[in-house]
C-alpha cells in the first residue's frame, strides 16, 4: 500500500490530471456544442450522461491499450506510390485520421450552417439531434480525444490505479464543468463561433498527427505534426483578436448611437 501511495505516483497522478484537464477544453467546446443541439430540458442529461459513458469506455481503453500497447504500435497496412503517396497506417495513426477529419467535417458543417441561417434566433429553436445520437457521439469523441491523452499517460506510468485515477477525476471535472461552459455560450454565442474553429483546429492537429505517426508523404513531401505549442498560441491568438474586435465593435456601436440621439446598446 506504501508503495502505491508512494510520493512519485502520487506526483505523476497529479501530472495527469492537469494534462487530462489541458487536454480535455476542446473535447468541452464539442460537448457544449453537440449538447445544445438537444432539447432544452435534457440538454445537462445529455452532457453529464455522455461523460459518464465515456468514463466508463476510457477505463476500459486502458485496460485494452495497456494489454496491447506494442500492437498499436505495429503496422497495419502500407501503401507507396513511388513519388505521389506513401504511408505505413497503425492503429494509432488511423485513429488520429479519421477522428480528426470527422472533428473538421463537423465544425466545418456548423460554420456553414451560421453562415447560411437569417435570423441568429433560429439557431435556439434548431433542434436536429436525438438525446440518444447526441450521446453516442458524445462518448464517440470522448474515446477520440482521450486517446493520445491515454497513450501519454502510458508513456509517463504503467501503474493502473493511477491512470485510471485521473480518468475519473477529470471526469468529473468535465461533468462539473460542462455546465458552464455550454451557458456561457449561450449567452455569448460569438464565442460558439470560435469554438468551432478551434475544433476545426484540433481536427488539423489529429490529421497532421495521424500523418507524421503513419510516416506519410505526399509528392516526397513528409507530413511533420503540429506542434502543441502552435496549436496552443494559435487559439491564444484567436480569443485575444475576438475580445479586441468586439470590444472596437461595442465602442461604434456606442459612439453611432450617441450621434443619432439613441440609448447606447
Amino acid at each position: 500500500m506504501e508503495t502505491l501511495l508512494s510520493l512519485e505516483n502520487l506526483f505523476t497522478l497529479a501530472m495527469l490530471i492537469l494534462l487530462q484537464a489541458v487536454l480535455g477544453f476542446d473535447n468541452l467546446l464539442y460537448i457544449a456544442i453537440e449538447s445544445g443541439r438537444t432539447p432544452p430540458h435534457r440538454q445537462q442529461m445529455v452532457r453529464r450522461l455522455g461523460i459518464a459513458l465515456a468514463i466508463i469506455l476510457r477505463l476500459v481503453l486502458m485496460v485494452v491499450v495497456l494489454g496491447l500497447i506494442n500492437l498499436l504500435a505495429q503496422p497495419l497496412v502500407a501503401l507507396n506510390l513511388e513519388g505521389v503517396f506513401e504511408a505505413s497506417f497503425t492503429f494509432h495513426s488511423v485513429v488520429s485520421l479519421l477522428g480528426g477529419g470527422f472533428i473538421m467535417y463537423t465544425a466545418t458543417k456548423e460554420i456553414m450552417h451560421l453562415l447560411a441561417v437569417d435570423h441568429i434566433e433560429n439557431l435556439n429553436a434548431r433542434q436536429t439531434r436525438s438525446v440518444g445520437g447526441a450521446i453516442a457521439t458524445i462518448v464517440f469523441m470522448n474515446l477520440i480525444f482521450s486517446f493520445d491523452s491515454l497513450l501519454s499517460a502510458i508513456a509517463l506510468t504503467r501503474v493502473v490505479w493511477v491512470i485510471a485515477a485521473a480518468i475519473i477525476v477529470s471526469g468529473v471535472m468535465m461533468i462539473v464543468l460542462s455546465d458552464q461552459v455550454s451557458t456561457f455560450l449561450k449567452k455569448n454565442r460569438m464565442f460558439e463561433v470560435i469554438g468551432l474553429f478551434i475544433l476545426f483546429i484540433v481536427g488539423v492537429l489529429l490529421i497532421t498527427e495521424g500523418g507524421h505517426l503513419a510516416h506519410m508523404e505526399l509528392f516526397d513531401f513528409k507530413v511533420e505534426a503540429m506542434s502543441k505549442t502552435s496549436f496552443y498560441f494559435v487559439i491564444f491568438v484567436m480569443v485575444i483578436v475576438s475580445a479586441v474586435q468586439t470590444r472596437y465593435r461595442n465602442k461604434l456601436e456606442a459612439l453611432r448611437a450617441a450621434e443619432h440621439g439613441e440609448p447606447a446598446p
